[in-house]
């Protein structure tokens, strides 16, 4: 369809209507007055997207212009970006020119605002900390291209059914997307099995050369990030799988219409959803291919499409670096030798000096089973050609260990890439360090663990190596796009700019004291919480109870986060409630709200949702207890729910096992939206402690060291439970059926794994948590005191700005030029 002539970017109402009208006529082909409310939201992202548009060919033309330039690469797995357009017009600074254009063609732009469906493209904190750092990255004006995949069908979509999990597709892309621009012409080629083959090249070397079995296309679409009133525009660049022959006509004409689509069906399942259930063969076969064809699509596209023709390859180190996310895209490692050797037909020590300069390797994670490994079979059958390079290289780095340490060959086998047992396998993590310029922890704690537990052995050939960026959230979108009325009363206190230099929230440390700034916070939280209330009542029909304290515990479901841990906390006030044990009236008034996934292969997960959700269902039942304790656990916990309920927060609920949690960035969120935190010393919490002071965080737990010596003691959870009466009562309460209308057997696997296994020590911990409610409780009796300490977390943690984490990313690893 034509779309008639080109409209310029609006900068006036009548600018934005002209152009909305034409977005609507032209690119949705409707009039304003038949326009649907998708028709128009399509037309207004897509109006907005214009604006971005002008902004982003800008920045490529100066880079282009400035070259040569070092850019980074951002290669993740995982992109959790929420809803597009607040942030658009934000950036853009067109929010009121967008409100007003609409208004005067006779719509309510919260309606359409409404009509987005968020992007479910990450898992939890690994993809929101992606999308954070990419805003953050291009309010800095840092040269960078991120890459990922365009799943067509993202996280699941959750609901409850008789309080169990139900997994539904994620359809986030059934009524269009408007912010991806697709460049079908510009597509990548990427090949999987067959074999590799020996042959002796014109110089008379020998060498060896991949014949692929199959192969399928990566279309890459382009997704616009704005800096923040800056106007530098990066790029997200996503790909999408299809086949390289995707329709056959003869097989069709003869009638099997079903296989005449196999090929279309079998490579568009690559990037089909994330992260199949990889319990069996064929879907760990799938995540891997995944990782290589996202890579693979990645690193071709810079060095065909961003690179200039003629580009010199052994100058790459000076041009890119390439930052992986965790151990998803660490298979492009391989995938640069093969590129360099195979194709550019460099020596093999030329090839590995380079691709070494090219990567940074960021580690998220203490759990063991967390860091992936690939079955050396597996391996060979799909990437033959790289699991050639991985012998290589890991044969060269063992002769160099064997040198360096002469005679210690069970640290050869403890640091060796490939792994013998229990099968042989390719450890992702160790290859990441062994091919990175820098390996580096997301939190304090975490990077130390990193050093001394997880990667000591590497550390201690490498110390130089390591380093530590502490992670951050941006105050973009979850200060000032996710709280507009705790951002107002921030700038009128100490004026604007804060939004891009988050230090400046020290400025409101003088403020604690004053009585008047107290009851304008206090009036911010009130009406966030009355804002949430309203959300989950038109949302799920939840109805929270007013006059509460909000203790909120929202997370990725895994047992080391300790859901468990607050659910015991739970029926224990439930239990003193009903038991008579204590009078109502002394009781703070609570409302405790869950959000959590569980990964649909993850049992123990799911039964824990189960069981809160039965908790929830009896508890708020209970006459005895109206008035005390309520509990929510809205379905579908994502980005755009979180924009609304971290804000609400009183209590932050960050109580993982000590030494398992990488980092946290939802700690981060709540503090700077003026919540308390009752945690443990863990990740992050460390760091958010110690800058908002002992007196205004609730510490309990365990620390590192005490838990380590507790597993190396033998850790017995039924002695826990037999010595502590306030746990006993609430783990029978529950093992009789009381939350499950009598059927013990619903929760006889739950309360058997906390007795016998309690594999992150849930039940020691228990006491020095309900200790930490006590106090809890009792200073948020005191809300002129309680809002004091509120305001010293905001005031003092604008260090947790992702900002501040790309610029020590610039400074320790990357080190690029910005604008800023």
């Amino acid at each position: 369809m034509a779309r008639g002539p080109v409209i310029s970017p609006p900068h006036t109402v009548e600018g934005f209507v002209k152009a909305f009208l034409h977005e609507l006529n032209f690119g949705q082909g409707v009039p304003l007055a038949t326009s649907s409310q998708t028709d128009q939201y399509l037309a207004l992202a897509r109006t907005v997207r214009s604006y971005l548009m002008a902004r982003w060919l800008e920045t490529a033309r100066k880079r282009r212009a400035s070259q040569p330039q070092k850019m980074v690469g951002y290669l993740s797995a995982e992109y959790l970006l929420g809803r597009q357009l607040d942030n658009a017009l934000s950036a853009t600074e067109l929010r009121e020119v967008a409100t007003d254009a609409m208004k005067a063609c006779g719509i309510d732009i919260e309606d359409l605002r409404a009509q987005e469906v968020e992007p479910g493209l990450g898992n939890g904190g690994l993809g929101r900390l992606a999308a954070c750092f990419i805003d953050s990255l291009a309010t800095l004006g840092a040269p960078s291209i991120a890459y990922g995949i365009r799943y067509e069908f993202g996280i699941f979509r959750q609901t409850f059914v008789d309080g169990r999990q139900v997994e539904q597709p994620d359809a986030w892309l059934s009524s269009g997307d408007p912010w991806g621009v697709p460049h079908p012409e510009l597509e990548v080629p990427v090949n999987f099995g067959g074999h590799t083959e020996r042959y002796v090249g014109e110089d008379g070397r020998e060498r060896s050369r991949w014949v692929p079995g199959w192969g399928v296309i990566g279309l890459r679409y382009n997704y616009m990030v704005p800096g923040y009133h800056n106007g530098v525009v990066n790029t997200l660049r996503l790909w999408r799988a299809r086949a390289t022959n995707a329709f056959d006509l003869h097989i069709f004409n003869a009638g099997d219409y079903a296989e005449a689509v196999r090929a279309q069906t079998f490579a568009e399942n690559i990037s089909k959803v994330l992260y199949p259930e990889d319990s069996t063969p064929q879907g760990k076969e799938l995540r891997l291919q995944q990782q290589y064809f996202f890579v693979a699509c990645s690193i071709k596209d810079f060095l065909t499409h961003t690179m200039p023709k003629g580009f010199d390859v052994r100058e790459l180190p000076e041009r890119i670096i390439f930052q992986l996310n965790d151990t998803h895209p660490v298979i492009a490692i391989p995938e640069l030798m093969r590129i360099l050797v195979d194709e550019h037909d460099l020596e093999w020590d030329q090839a590995w000096g380079i691709t070494k300069q090219c990567f940074a390797y960021t580690c998220h994670t203490l759990l063991p089973e967390a860091l992936e490994v690939w079955p050396v079979s597996l391996m060979e059958r799909l990437l033959p050609r790289h699991m050639e390079i991985i012998y290589r290289i890991n044969e060269e780095f063992l002769d160099d260990l064997r040198e360096a340490y002469p005679g210690d060959e069970l640290r050869v086998r403890r640091m060796s890439i490939i792994a013998d047992h229990p099968e042989r396998s390719v450890r992702m993590a160790h290859l990441a360090t062994v091919g990175s310029v820098k390996v580096n922890g997301v939190a304090a704690l975490h990077s130390q663990l990193l050093k001394d537990k997880v990667l000591n052995d590497f550390s201690e050939l490498w110390p130089d190596r390591f380093t530590n960026v502490t992670n951050g959230v941006t105050p973009r979108r979850f200060i000032r796009q996710s709280n507009p009325a705790l951002t107002g009363l921030i700038t009128e206190t100490i004026g604007k700019g804060w939004v891009s230099d988050l230090d400046r929230l020290a400025e409101l440390q003088a403020y604690s004291d004053d009585p008047e700034f107290r009851e304008k916070f206090r009036a911010v939280k009130a009406a966030n919480k009355e804002r949430i209330t309203d959300v989950l009542a038109k949302r799920d029909g939840i109805q929270l109870p007013q006059g509460h304290m909000l203790d909120v515990m929202v997370k990725r479901l895994h047992e080391y986060k300790r859901q468990s841990l607050k659910m015991l906390h739970i029926v224990t006030l439930y239990d003193r409630l009903i038991s008579g044990e204590v009078d109502p009236a002394s009781v703070t008034p609570r409302t405790v709200v869950f959000g959590a996934k569980a990964a649909p292969g993850y049992h123990m997960a799911k039964e824990t949702i189960f069981l809160i959700n039965s908790i929830a269902k009896t508890v708020n039942a209970d006459p005895r207890v109206q008035g005390r304790l309520f509990v929510a656990f809205p379905p579908n916990y994502n980005v755009t729910l979180a924009e609304k309920l971290i804000p609400a927060a009183d209590l932050s609920e960050q109580i993982s096992l000590a030494g398992k949690e990488a980092s946290g960035t939802g700690n981060m969120k709540f503090a700077l939206n003026g919540a308390l935190t009752i945690g443990t010393d863990d990740g992050a919490n460390v760091e958010i402690r110690e800058l908002v002071g002992d007196e205004n965080f609730f510490l309990f737990g365990m620390d590192e060291p005490a838990v380590a010596e507790l597993q190396a003691r033998g850790y017995r959870p039924g002695d826990y439970y037999e010595s502590d009466a306030n746990l006993k009562r609430a783990i029978d309460l529950i093992a009789s059926g009381h939350f499950t209308d009598g059927n013990r057997d619903a929760v006889s696997a739950f309360v058997g794994d906390l007795l016998s296994n309690d594999r992150f020590l849930a039940l020691a911990d228990y006491a020095s948590y309900l200790e930490a409610q006590d106090r809890v409780e009792a200073a948020y009796a005191d809300q002129e005191e309680w809002s004091r300490k509120a305001i010293l977390n905001v005031a003092r943690t604008g260090f947790f700005s992702s900002d501040r984490s790309m610029r020590d990313y610039i400074d320790r690893i990357w080190h690029i030029k910005t604008n800023a």
